[in-house]
């Protein structure tokens, strides 16, 4: 069986939590920290013009920091615009006021270390979807072998490192803007979650190929 391996993600995508739930995964915080990555930003539907990203701003430091030491910069509002964000895109979903009071939190409390905030949030999100997924942790930087996958640097939000996925294809689900707009694939799971609840992680199983 092939093992991928995955960068830790904040509020990660359907892709991403497809090979969570249904595929062995080994999550490398040993790896260098990669700027505009989704180890710090996420994108939701945020309004019928399509998706936003929302960023954690991080302490900045030299090009070769790893991705377990990066500490979060709360300088800026980042995590009352996050909520903010969060509230005003799926106030109105069907199941908002079921699931977001265990977001909120998130978003009062001030994690130090980037990677302790993606945990928790990773936990959370698993324990909510009703998965029993427990993937690996890595502390130490991983080369990537025979039988592994390396997609630290696949799933990204920049088109031109993004690598085609032969393995996902993401079923579409009812968003909040489905009456006005096209369906918006591969956003943060919290948009499936809010939008289909307890029907999430199936939709997940069925957007994961072979």
């Amino acid at each position: 069986m092939r093992v991928n391996i995955l960068s830790l993600t904040y509020l990660g995508n359907i892709q991403w939590f497809a090979k969570v739930c249904f595929e062995e995964c080994v999550i490398d915080v040993g790896e260098h920290y990669v700027k505009q990555s989704f180890r710090n930003r996420c994108e939701i539907m945020a309004s019928p013009v399509g998706r936003m990203p929302l960023a954690v701003n991080v302490v900045k430091g030299n090009s070769r920091q790893v991705m377990k030491d990066i500490r979060i910069d709360y300088s800026k509002r980042w995590q009352h615009q996050h909520r903010q964000a969060l509230v005003s895109a799926y106030s109105n979903s069907p199941f908002f006021d079921h699931y977001w009071p265990e977001f909120e939190p998130f978003f009062e409390r001030r994690y130090e270390f980037l990677t302790d905030l993606n945990v928790g949030l990773l936990e959370t999100l698993l324990r909510l979807l009703g998965s029993d997924a427990a993937p690996e942790f890595s502390q130490t930087y991983i080369d990537a072998a025979a039988g592994c996958t390396d997609l630290r640097n696949a799933i990204s939000p920049k088109p031109r490192l993004s690598q085609p996925d032969p393995s996902f294809h993401p079923e579409s689900y009812w968003q909040v803007f489905s009456d006005i707009m096209p369906f918006e694939p591969n956003l943060s799971v919290v948009d499936l979650l809010f939008c289909e609840g307890p029907q999430s992680l199936d939709i997940l199983r069925r957007s994961k190929i072979g």
